[in-house]
């Protein structure tokens, strides 16, 4: 580094090296000076003259120098004003980056803090879901548990059953676990009218036929499935049709409840022939919602059956009604005849207290002087004679 006019300047600086140029032509031109100095004295003359010659050319050169120094001091200050200025704009624009990377940074952090906040929620929400599903899992292992031993699926679809009939019909509409006179024990028995009379659901379905198909993969293991199905379903519909429908006791058809629709979609889907011959012995396939239809039309049955054992009732009472109308209105005219005599009899009494009233008035004014004679009136003597 060097310094000029105040001013510092690296070496490879052109000004720098400019200035170096010089000062070695300078140092030159001394050079020669000396040289041209140990010549002969015969050159001193020539020597003399190109010693003016060359302080001529050394005043020019310390001119230009001094030129050249005031050149280097204006372009020193224009870079120092040009340097403040790009300072300036650098800080300016520096503070406008910090200021915008602040903003930005302060959206973003207010963006995560909501992010995060929603994440916490929906996390929440799965966990949530999750111990829902963890219980619903334990559910269903304990209804696997429920339908692998028979007679725990039994006892299953009896409380389901008597869970749906408790809720479409009275109390005394049917009964649990009713003994029919064969010795056979229906699980539901509903007390209808003749006709039809009273009708059975039963509720062992045989759901291990359904679990077999359920489980079946190979065409083999489906086809056996499939015969094992309709072999256990025709033989507990003819169970039902032999135990629960009796003549002059029961209704001439039965119902056999599944506790499951995916049962009752298997058997109508892919076994017709089943539901048809549930049709031809009139042993009726209802699921838990058919079931709810039919217990819903069966209780309308009901109530209309009972309207027409209650309709002589009705009929009598509606009789005596009308003679307890006839009654009152009787009364009701003779009190309306009470009511004119008592008007009769109200309207004379203010006759009477009026003409009392005028009378009344009349003594108060009376002069015993003037007193004329009053007439008798009928059916009254003379007081003052008496």
């Amino acid at each position: 580094m060097i310094e000029i006019a105040g001013q510092t300047y690296p070496w490879n600086d052109p000004l720098v090296l400019i200035i170096a140029g010089a000062a070695l032509v300078v140092l030159g031109f001394f050079l020669l000076i000396l040289r041209a100095a140990g010549q002969s004295a015969r050159a001193a003359e020539p020597l003399m003259r190109e010693m003016g010659w060359l302080g001529q050319r050394v005043q020019n050169l310390s001119e230009g120098q001094e030129r050249l120094a005031g050149g280097l001091h204006h372009v020193s200050e224009t870079q120092t004003h040009s340097q403040t200025a790009m300072l300036q704009l650098m800080e300016k624009r520096l503070a406008e980056v910090q200021r915008s990377m602040t903003e930005s940074l302060q959206g973003t952090s207010t963006r995560t803090a909501h992010s995060l906040g929603e994440l916490q929620q929906r996390l929440a929400t799965i966990d949530k879901a999750q111990a829902n599903i963890e219980k619903l899992s334990g559910n269903v292992l304990g209804l696997q548990d429920i339908l692998s031993n028979k007679q725990t699926r039994g006892a299953f679809g009896e409380i389901q059953l008597n869970d749906i009939v408790h809720k479409a019909l009275p109390s005394d509409a049917y009964t649990m676990q009713a003994t029919l006179s064969n010795g056979k024990r229906a699980d539901c028995l509903i007390h209808l009218p003749n006709p039809p009379g009273p009708i059975v659901i039963d509720s062992k379905f045989p759901l291990e036929a359904y679990e077999a198909l359920r489980r079946a993969r190979t065409p083999a293991e489906q086809t056996e499935a499939a015969r094992f199905m309709r072999i256990s379903v025709r033989t507990h519909i003819k169970a039902i049709s032999e135990k629960y429908i009796l003549e002059g006791e029961t209704a001439d058809g039965a119902l056999m409840f599944l506790p499951s629709e995916a049962v009752y979609a298997e058997l109508h889907a892919n076994f017709p022939e089943l539901v048809r011959d549930g049709f031809a012995a009139k042993v009726w396939i209802v699921s838990p919602t058919t079931c709810m239809a039919t217990l819903n039309t069966m209780r309308a049955v009901l109530k209309d059956a009972r309207m027409r054992e209650q309709a002589g009732a009705i009929r009598t009472t509606l009789r005596l009604l009308h003679r307890d109308v006839e009654l009152i209105v009787g009364r009701v005219d003779k009190l309306n005849t009470h009511f004119h005599q008592a008007r009769a009899d109200l309207e004379g009494i203010g006759t009477a207290a009026e003409r009392a009233g005028k009378r009344a008035a009349k003594l108060d004014n009376f002069d015993f002087e003037e007193l004329a004679p009053e007439p008798t009136l009928p059916g009254i003597g003379n007081t003052a004679a008496e």
